[in-house]
């Protein structure tokens, strides 16, 4: 539930920038199915511990992986959350 709260914090804070962005939640279960239809992965606090595994997978498809501060998380901070994905996004797309 509170990832669902996070992802709506995100979308208000894109929608208030004008970026014309697509944020979802799924679950762990749902990644191989889920992560090439986008630019960028963030993973809760609370699957962490799978970074290594889901990095290694999405980096075959150049898309980035990282875990989300757990302040940020905690706190329902959309609009750093937002940004941290967006740098990541950037980052990615100047090793292209």
């Amino acid at each position: 539930m509170s990832t669902s709260l996070l992802v709506n914090k995100m979308n208000a804070e894109a929608a208030s920038r004008q970026l014309p962005v697509e944020i979802a939640a799924f679950s762990a279960s749902e990644f191989d199915q889920q992560f090439p239809n986008y630019q960028v992965v963030l993973l809760g606090p609370q699957v962490k511990y799978m970074l290594p595994a889901l990095s290694a997978r999405a980096a075959e498809k150049g898309v980035p992986v990282a875990a989300i501060d757990m302040m940020d998380y905690g706190m329902q901070r959309g609009d750093k959350v937002l940004d941290f994905a967006l740098a990541l996004i950037e980052q990615q797309g100047a090793r292209a």
